[in-house]
């Protein structure tokens, strides 16, 4: 290994600013997880009472308070809307899956 090989020196605030990241990306997770653990749940109720798989009325009221909670936070509403209809794309198909179980 040659002294080019060798990795750069890290920059200590740069280390810093990304262990904040990577600490931050794992509670997401921990967080998705959870969170799709719940709709896993809503998923198999929906299926036993015969319910539909997705409710677009209660989806667009998600929205909205996600778009008002991004304004608050500071963060773009139009990624948190393409975020979080991400996610219900996802619910949807795992209810629809549990439908198609049942």
């Amino acid at each position: 290994m040659t002294d080019n090989d060798a990795p750069a020196a890290i920059d200590p605030v740069l280390a810093r600013y990304r262990s904040s990241i990577d600490n931050i990306d794992a509670a997401l997770i921990h967080m998705l997880a959870e969170r799709f653990r719940i709709t896993k749940a809503v998923g198999s109720y929906k299926a036993d009472m015969k319910l539909p798989a997705s409710d677009p009325a209660r989806e667009e009221r998600q929205i909205a308070r996600m778009r008002k909670l991004a304004e608050q936070a500071q963060l773009d509403p139009e990624f948190s809307e393409k975020f979080l209809r991400f996610i219900i794309e996802e619910v949807i198909r795992h209810h629809e899956q549990a439908q198609d179980a049942g």
